[in-house]
């Protein structure tokens, strides 16, 4: 909700300028790391149902405290005290998705039903990146900036009450767990994938710079839709190189349309094929997460995707308000530019380098 809400926020109300903007909205990128190493002892340590609850709700203060600043008149404290919020929502906002998506999803689900879980939890997310803004926007434009924070807070506490209704099974804590580590947090052998997924969602965080149309969004969910109908009935049979090329070759399609601005009819056309691009691309790669990771390291490689679409999607927002605010063209040439090197990475390097090494 906050993704193309809060830029324009800064930018008319609070007199940002577009670099403070865009470093505004990239910080919380920088954010999702910072309890990452600390993940695993504290779902070892606490119980992992609780320590979700408290993230989501410490999130929710974090939200809340926009109304902070957007009731103060002295900017220069505004100012830090925003770049503050975005670091810590962030940071809160990795580790409750951490621990949904590494530990509590997996705990409520069968052995055999795992990748269907995680499968399923990863479009609900993909969902939230069209469904958001769309609430956002509306919000915004009939209410102002105060009720899309109040919106958003709603969301978390509705996320707790969710988790509450799940009855999660209790897991023996292991006997030595270390305070720091890189289970349930990073994949070091998915180097290749978090790049070149990174690649893709940074192209697609810098074209979200420019799409301030709730209908843009509910175009894109459309893509999303037939993403699914496209998995289950176009991909099924076919070599499993072509998923990811043809999505990326989606997305360019999109940025293309973008670019040339030939008429309604392309407007049209870019977000489908934006969100249908983006569909298959990302339940693609997060298969392919799942496949490299090794025994006991499902939950790891869940979280190594997540910190790859979420940084790169920070990353394309900063850049895009940062160093292309008001120019589309340009700002559209370079995510072309990232989504040829993406197609190019994985066509050549990527896609051999995941038959070589998968494990499942």
């Amino acid at each position: 909700m906050l993704i193309p809400v809060m830029p324009l926020w800064l930018l008319q109300d609070e007199h940002f300028s577009a670099l403070e903007t865009g470093l505004a909205m990239g910080v919380f990128g920088v954010g999702i790391y910072v309890f990452g190493g600390f993940c695993s002892y504290l779902v070892q340590r606490f119980r992992r149902n609780h320590v979700c609850v408290l993230a989501i709700l410490l999130m929710a203060l974090s939200v809340a405290m926009l109304q902070y600043v957007n009731a103060e008149e002295g900017l220069l404290a505004g100012k830090g005290f925003i770049f503050l919020q975005r670091l810590s929502l962030g940071a809160f906002f990795g580790l409750a998705q951490m621990i949904l998506s590494s530990t509590l999803i997996i705990d409520i689900s069968e052995s055999f039903q795992r990748t269907e879980a995680n499968y399923s939890a990863a479009w609900f997310s993909r969902f939230a990146l069209a469904l958001g803004p769309i609430a956002g926007m509306v919000v915004y434009r009939l209410q102002g900036f105060e009720w899309v924070v109040w919106a958003a807070v709603g969301c978390c506490l509705a996320a707790v009450l969710f988790i509450h209704l799940v009855n999660f099974p209790f897991r023996t804590p292991d006997d030595d767990v270390s305070k720091f580590c890189l289970d349930r947090f990073l994949l070091p052998q998915g180097m290749w994938l978090f790049v070149n997924m990174l690649l893709v969602t940074t192209a697609v965080g810098l074209l979200m710079t420019t799409a301030l149309s709730d209908w843009y969004y509910a175009i894109m969910m459309g893509g999303f839709l037939l993403a699914i109908l496209a998995q289950r009935f176009v991909f099924p049979e076919a070599e499993l190189k072509s998923e990811i090329v043809s999505g990326l070759i989606l997305l360019g399609g999109a940025v293309l349309f973008m670019l040339v601005q030939a008429g309604d009819a392309l407007s049209y056309i870019s977000p489908l094929s934006l969100g249908l691009g983006v569909g298959i691309i990302g339940s693609r790669f997060l298969l392919f997460f799942i496949k490299l990771s090794r025994h006991c390291q499902r939950g790891t490689s869940q979280s190594t995707f997540l910190l790859s679409w979420e940084t790169g999607l920070s990353l394309g927002l900063f850049l895009g308000y940062a160093f292309f605010y008001g120019q589309h063209e340009l700002l559209f040439s370079v995510a072309f530019g990232l989504i040829v090197a993406a197609l190019l990475l994985y066509n050549f390097f990527t896609h051999h380098w995941f038959i070589t090494h998968k494990n499942r």
